[in-house]
């Protein structure tokens, strides 16, 4: 696949006019705050894996509308005082699989929570055991116009919202400080980090500084910004543009759907209820530092559909600190087992 959206320098520039309801940050607080008041600690059992070098929890939270939601929680063995925490979303389709899948930051000194996907985990890798109450079983049906017809009832405010309050479950732990809990994803994972640190920013009392043993302290400990948001080759963002100009899935199923209501209405309504979950929307509200990535090459996540966001980032806050690093002759594969030697610095350098 050659090279097929705007020039890179063009790229750095690009900010389009995405279409924004004036609503977004009062339903996003209000979603985020229905979903906080099922106020139930993270659930955590000791699974023996074997590995002698790090420990694993199987953990349950309570996601969207208190639903369960399961995740793994991987740490290292000997950890010497509170940890820092990433806390990843998963790609289109797949679920959290093995434990022994998920080693690369709890070598690192670094707690690893890997939230599962509700109603996903069977496209690829080992599978996911998160079925959604609202819709479904973990299946393979494509979610991009689950819940269409109105903003409230789509996937992805679930989805978002599980997010965060994986978050906040996460700094309920001991042994985590929770003023050092990042996120960060690939592809679908990638446009819930963009959204996850957005709506973290929106709903943030100030909170999250540590108390030196790693254990919150009440509300404040647990509602804080993240410290930095590491979104690979994302997703989910500037959905108009991508239809415009890529037929691949998952951005597809809107075409396909568009194409069957032929309906000028229903397109209206669809934009509007996309509109309320779009990255390059969200992104204009975060405040923690970001570590973007990009493919040039990519048909699945265009490029100028990553840098709506990328450039959007942090732009209600004013000087953010963000970078992004281009790869111009790859796919959605974006930079694979590259991009871990880049976060890590970048979560060491924000959490020094």
């Amino acid at each position: 696949m050659a090279q097929f959206d705007l020039p890179l320098d063009a790229l750095h520039q690009y900010r389009p006019d995405v279409q924004c309801p004036d609503d977004l940050v009062d339903f996003w607080t209000t979603t985020v705050a229905e979903s906080r008041r099922t106020a139930d600690a993270p659930v955590l059992t000791r699974v023996e894996t074997g590995l002698t070098e790090v420990v694993v929890d199987d953990v349950t939270f309570p996601g969207f509308g208190g639903h369960p939601i399961k995740a793994w929680l991987v740490r290292p063995r000997r950890a010497d005082g509170p940890l820092p925490a990433v806390v990843e979303l998963l790609g289109y389709g797949g679920g959290r699989g093995l434990p022994h899948e998920h080693l690369r930051w709890a070598a690192a000194g670094v707690a690893h929570l890997v939230m599962d996907t509700r109603g996903q985990g069977a496209h690829w890798g080992s599978g996911g055991e998160t079925p959604d109450p609202v819709g479904r079983s973990a299946g393979v049906m494509g979610v991009m116009t689950a819940g269409v017809d109105d903003p409230h009832d789509h996937f992805y405010r679930r989805f978002y919202t599980d997010g965060v309050r994986a978050v906040d479950a996460v700094r309920q732990i001991p042994g985590i400080d929770p003023a050092r809990v990042a996120v960060t994803g690939v592809s679908q994972g990638g446009g819930g980090c963009i959204a996850v640190a957005s709506l973290l920013a929106m709903t943030s009392d100030g909170g999250g500084a540590s108390d030196g043993g790693g254990a919150p302290d009440g509300a404040a400990r647990i509602h804080g910004d993240a410290v930095v948001a590491m979104p690979d080759v994302p997703f989910l963002t500037h959905f108009r543009r991508a239809v415009q100009i890529v037929d691949s899935r998952p951005y597809g199923e809107i075409t396909q759907y568009l194409s069957v209501k032929r309906d000028p209405a229903a397109e209206a309504t669809l934009w509007t209820t996309l509109s309320y979950l779009d990255g390059a929307n969200l992104a204009r509200h975060a405040t923690a530092p970001a570590l973007f990535s990009v493919a040039l090459r990519d048909m699945t996540c265009p490029p100028s559909t990553v840098f709506a966001a990328y450039n959007a980032w942090g732009a209600n806050a004013g000087a953010v600190p963000k970078r992004i690093d281009v790869y111009p002759y790859n796919e959605h594969e974006g930079g694979q087992a590259y991009r871990f030697a880049p976060q890590l610095d970048w979560l060491r350098t924000h959490t020094a």
